[in-house]
């Protein structure tokens, strides 16, 4: 009933899933910094994620995590399992009995696995869409391999939900916590799409300002940023960055290309 890709990049982990099922995000994904990650679907056995978290956290490769994990549970024949660990390959794991199609992929940080879905096309394109992404965040790299699986047929009975979850340490809100990105879109027509819309918001607001881009407030730009804001009704940016949800890209004597662009784009509305 589910398609996912379980994935490391660097010292980030995370999880992508999308399923004719709602709130697949809340059932699927687990994941832990500086340990590892894993995806528990078809008949999801949910105990598999402090479970494996707890194999992970110790070290254990991930192809031993599912193997302990399916060893000891006498329902494997009906569950599919995605497991990652802090180096070398990911593992992936369907039981006999998960309904047609069923299986998955794995490799150098990654496993991919799907059930129900209209044939291997599905976990193949994801894939390819994993490999040839290797330049983008994990977060954009999840959800790019995500929409592939889905444009190839997805799940066969349809599409409902759809969550990513990224973990590394320190990259929490704030820096006070180790959640990167926790997405979900719980029932919609087109949940893969909806979850790209939301990426995209959570860029916008949580996404670091690139030191190389930043453009100087001076001249003709400090004049038009000031006559931007008073159309939008506010004195300072500041004010306007923290309506907006923007102060955490602000940068003194400088504005992020992208706070421009946004602020361009709503004084034109």
């Amino acid at each position: 009933m589910t398609f996912s890709i379980v994935a490391r990049s660097g010292d980030a982990y995370g999880v992508a899933v999308a399923s004719k099922f709602p709130a697949a995000g809340a059932v699927v994904p687990a994941a832990e910094a500086g340990a590892g990650a894993l995806a528990t679907q078809a008949w999801a056995n949910v105990a598999f994620r402090p479970q494996g978290l707890a194999m992970l956290r110790t070290g254990v490769r991930a192809q031993d995590v599912v193997a302990g994990l399916t060893a000891a549970d006498t329902g494997r024949a009906q569950r599919q399992l995605g497991v990652v660990g802090a180096e070398g390959d990911g593992a992936t794991f369907t039981g006999e009995e998960c309904p047609d199609w069923a299986g998955g992929v794995s490799g150098d940080g990654y496993a991919i696995q799907g059930n129900i879905l209209t044939g291997p096309e599905v976990v193949e394109a994801m894939e390819l869409a994993w490999l040839a992404s290797a330049d983008l965040p994990l977060t954009h790299r999840l959800v790019a391999a995500l929409a592939a699986g889905d444009a190839a047929g997805g799940d066969r009975r349809g599409r409902q939900s759809a969550a990513v979850y990224v973990v590394e340490a320190g990259a929490g809100y704030a820096g006070a916590g180790d959640v990167a990105c926790d997405l979900r879109v719980d029932d919609h027509p087109d949940p893969a799409a909806e979850l790209g819309r939301l990426l995209g918001i959570h860029e916008l607001l949580f996404g670091k300002p690139d030191p190389a881009t930043l453009l100087e407030v001076s001249g003709e730009l400090a004049e038009e940023i000031e006559t931007r804001l008073k159309e939008l009704g506010y004195t300072t940016l500041d004010q306007w960055a923290g309506v907006e949800n923007l102060e955490g890209r602000l940068v003194e004597g400088k504005i992020d290309p992208v706070v421009l662009s946004h602020l361009r784009g709503e004084a034109g509305r």
